[in-house]
């Protein structure tokens, strides 16, 4: 059995920077494990740029933020499994794997997962129809037509708002395809607004707010969908059917944190984000195990997958260089409040605070003129105006370790509209 200090699960950008953060930060020994044949994980097929502002500065394309991630893991000294499959995770670190070299089992003083997140499939919606070729996760057809050269179809409908459908209706457009309509089950979009204008508006590309696919006509091949507003409860609105001539369906309904490796290892599991329940090392609930990136929750930004990746890295090898010994700290809640449906990390340990913490939280809906608090007891940490938040821009705010000292209650993270 091989030995090593840190083992980072999953070769994206969480990956490679938590594998160059605890290299950084003591680690001598760090193994990046990745299923695929290449580093760089979901960023290699996104060829839009957008990425880097605030990581580097200057706007990016995916492959070349995968490519200087991966740069400054390999300069850092990571060692990498490609094309091998991790089969669990153990309460003691070891790692069991299958690959090139056969099964392995792998010792490690800190393990963290970064295994990204995964598409909702058309299985999980229920819609009516014949299952007929034609149906694709936008992220497929995304793959399809940027690693590939495939063409999914020509005649288009997208259902779902989120970024990834958004940037496809603008990518299906400049290969040729008519992209008839983009339909949005919510009273609102799921993606960023500037996504938005630039893959929709730019293009005349309608969005349909408050309608879904109800029926998809076709045995072999998709020839329809037909589109019906919904009310309370998403439910459709009887006799608002619209029938789309198509031939392919693009579904961007969601991505879901990849956490089957964690719930067989015992992790403690977030029933809103899918993901583990963390501190603010982004420890999980077994100690010495530590995660970051889309497994952790999802995100709009890779700058911040960066940035989160880049704690968890230190804190594994502080641990891993410990010996795998951490005090019984005091331990206090984070919590959601107002329209905040969901914050991380969950839980804070006051005996063991850096510098400061940023917390990373979603609304449940939009509101215009919101007011942003930070509350312990009787206290009120921070307070802040903003002119709206939507649920498709993660939201962040950070505390200073000197006004965490003293929140021995717990603190909640609160977003209301203005007057209420």
């Amino acid at each position: 059995m091989s030995r090593y200090d840190v083992i980072v699960i999953g070769g994206g950008p969480a990956g490679l920077a938590a594998a160059a953060s605890a290299r950084g930060h003591g680690a001598k020994d760090v193994l990046v494990i990745e299923r695929a044949e290449r580093l760089g994980g979901i960023l290699n097929q996104c060829i839009h740029n957008g990425f880097g502002l605030i990581t580097y500065g200057e706007e990016l394309t995916g492959p070349e933020y995968a490519h200087r991630a991966e740069l400054a893991a390999r300069e850092a000294g990571v060692e990498t499994l490609l094309d091998t499959m991790v089969l669990s995770v153990a309460k003691d670190r070891t790692v069991t794997c299958v690959g090139p070299e056969g099964l392995l089992a792998l010792s490690a003083g800190a393990v963290v997962l970064a295994m990204g997140c995964r598409e909702r499939p058309a299985g999980a919606l229920a819609i009516p129809g014949f299952r007929p070729a034609g149906v694709y996760t936008a992220g497929c057809a995304q793959r399809l037509v940027n690693m590939d050269g495939l063409l999914p179809g020509r005649e288009v409908v997208i259902l779902g708002s989120g970024d990834i459908g958004l940037i496809m209706a603008r990518r299906m457009t400049l290969e040729g395809a008519h992209v008839a309509c983009v339909a949005e089950l919510m009273p609102y979009s799921g993606g960023l607004k500037r996504n938005i204008v630039q893959c929709l508006d730019d293009f005349d590309i309608p969005l349909l707010l408050s309608h879904t696919v109800t029926r998809i006509e076709g045995r072999r091949r998709v020839e329809a969908v037909w589109l019906s507003e919904v009310g309370t409860g998403g439910r459709p609105v009887p006799g608002t059917e619209v029938r789309y001539p198509c031939d392919t369906l693009l579904l961007s309904v969601g991505l879901l944190p990849e956490n089957e490796l964690s719930r067989e290892a015992g992790v403690r599991l977030s029933a809103v984000t899918r993901g583990p329940e963390v501190s603010q090392a982004l420890e999980t609930s077994i100690p010495g195990v530590f995660a970051c990136g889309n497994v952790l929750h999802v995100h709009d930004l890779v700058d911040y997958v960066t940035q989160e990746a880049e704690v968890a890295g230190a804190a594994a090898a502080d641990f891993a260089m410990a010996g795998g010994q951490r005090r019984g700290g005091h331990i206090v809640p984070v919590m959601p409040a107002g329209s905040v449906r969901y914050v991380v990390p969950q839980r804070l340990d006051l005996d063991a605070l850096p510098e400061k913490v940023t917390f990373r939280f979603r609304v449940g809906a939009p509101i215009d003129s919101a007011t942003l608090a930070v509350e312990a007891s009787e206290r009120t940490l921070l307070r802040r105006r903003r002119p709206i938040m939507v649920p498709g821009q993660m939201e962040q705010v950070t505390i200073r370790r000197e006004d965490l000292l003293t929140v021995a209650g717990g603190i909640t993270i609160r977003a209301e509209e203005e007057g209420r």
